[in-house]
């Protein structure tokens, strides 16, 4: 049966004749030793990947996999058993499985398995499947964009550009009763040039994407946007000088630098790091954290975007939660499983990179709103500093905040003017710190194009960030310049 136009009911049930009481029986199973409470987790993925680099397509592949993953939870602790082999047989070993790595004992509410329901919204409805694009279709595209990258400036050396798409049906089946099903497309074009002038190489990257329509990916003013804001960048890194170091006033520009916000701030606020008081916002709810001028939300309700989705990986409607508002903290990203445990409702962002994988709090979308200074007004305010446009890799601790960010495109601001583009820049703080060293913030947010992607505990997910521009007081930047 294809997966393209099939429902997951017809995926996971009706093609292997599993009815509602194989299903019950299978929590029942799960159930027997008194644990709180289980789940199943359906999955079928298709994943399809074109690549081209040097003018010439390198890679093709598709892949499909499927599986069903089994849960068992018992007060904190989890049992968990996979199989790739969806069966009467194979889900009820994994029950047995998954129970006897909880054996706790709780108090289930066991509930009859209901009818299936689909999400009452759809925040990605589309006509085809983005894996039903033809290949011939992808390969002129890629080919149209090496064209274009290498038209703007005869120092583009090479071009790499790639086109990822994938279709995921899941079907959710709690001990409540709720059997929930979610069909997840989710597509994504990425570019990077390289440009050389004599021994000196710099690259460039850009890119978008997410649950939606592919056609939008093939608009010739967005493919032309990035081919060309990837050489941009690739020709800027040979004009730009060694960046300075020491401490001084920072502009982060908007959309893409939110990523500083998700990896410094994001994941602390995260149920499970807080329910183990190993997270530098633990026991801070109600108090402030940050600057006034500062309110931080995580929405999976966007339409259309990288991070979003009708429901999380357990079933839950995902929602828009406020953080931070007016620099108090309010809230944390909740699973079921930490919700109970620190008697807070979920909040939509119990998520896992597939059926293999436990759910646990992630993000979705992860921005902070807008402020009422202008960009313009911003940058004039700062007689001596960095302007960060873009960032590459980075690292930071969750317990202490602490962070490293490396910037893929900065300048200096000189007597309130943007000048000279510099390379090497690095960014070092501290989270919480950063966030009350906030002394304006743009009326410009902007989300990223599309192209996050999330690591936690080995597993890896899609999210979105965004920021207005932001003006940050006294950060440490690290250089290069002698």
């Amino acid at each position: 049966m294809s997966q393209h136009s099939s429902t997951p009911e017809q995926i996971f049930l009706t093609s292997r004749d599993l009815t509602a009481q194989h299903l019950q029986a299978t929590l029942s199973t799960a159930l027997e030793k008194r644990a709180d409470y289980a789940d199943l987790y359906f999955e079928a993925r298709t994943n399809e990947v074109v690549a081209l680099e040097e003018g010439t397509v390198k890679k093709t592949s598709r892949s499909l996999s499927q599986g069903v993953g089994v849960r068992v939870v018992a007060d904190d602790k989890t049992g968990y058993a996979h199989s790739d082999d969806i069966t009467v047989d194979t889900l009820q070993i994994a029950a047995r499985t998954a129970r006897t790595i909880a054996h706790e004992t709780g108090s289930p509410q066991i509930a009859s398995v209901q009818g299936i329901r689909h999400p009452q919204r759809d925040l990605y409805s589309l006509p085809t499947a983005p894996t039903a694009i033809p290949l011939a279709e992808k390969i002129t595209l890629l080919q149209r964009i090496d064209e274009e990258a290498r038209r703007y400036d005869p120092r583009i050396v090479n071009v790499m550009a790639s086109i990822a798409v994938e279709q995921k049906h899941v079907l959710i089946l709690s001990s409540s009763g709720e059997m929930v099903a979610d069909t997840q497309p989710l597509l994504r074009l990425q570019v990077s040039c390289i440009a050389a002038d004599g021994n000196n190489r710099q690259q460039g990257s850009h890119g978008g994407g997410g649950r939606m329509d592919h056609h939008l990916l093939f608009d010739t003013d967005r493919w032309q946007t990035f081919a060309r804001e990837a050489a941009r960048q690739a020709i800027l890194g040979l004009e730009a000088a060694p960046a300075p170091a020491g401490t001084m006033t920072v502009v982060l520009g908007s959309g893409w630098p939110g990523i500083l916000l998700h990896e410094a701030i994001g994941h602390g606020l995260e149920g499970d790091f807080n329910r183990k008081k190993v997270s530098a916002f633990s026991d801070l709810l109600g108090k402030k954290v940050a600057s006034e001028l500062c309110t931080v939300v995580d929405d999976g309700t966007l339409p259309n975007r990288r991070g979003s989705l009708n429901v999380d990986d357990e079933g839950t409607p995902t929602g828009r939660t406020i953080l931070i508002e007016k620099g108090i903290l309010k809230g944390y990203l909740q699973d079921k499983l930490n919700a109970r445990l620190m008697k807070m409702p979920p909040t939509g962002n119990g998520r896992r990179e597939s059926f293999a994988h436990i759910p646990m709090p992630r993000m979705t979308n992860t921005f902070m709103l807008a402020g009422e200074s202008t960009p313009e007004e911003i940058i004039a305010s700062v007689p001596r500093g960095l302007y960060a446009v873009s960032f590459g890799g980075g690292q930071v601790d969750i317990t202490s905040g602490k962070f490293v960010f490396s910037a893929s495109e900065a300048y200096l601001i000189e007597d309130g003017k943007v000048t000279r583009p510099v390379k090497g820049a690095t960014l070092i703080g501290n989270g919480p710190d950063v966030l009350t060293r906030i002394s304006l913030v743009g009326n410009d947010l902007q989300l990223d194009e599309g192209v996050g992607t999330c690591g936690k505990e080995g597993q890896s997910v899609p999210v979105g960030v965004g920021l207005p521009t932001i003006r940050i007081d006294g950060l440490t930047v690290g250089g290069t310049q002698a």
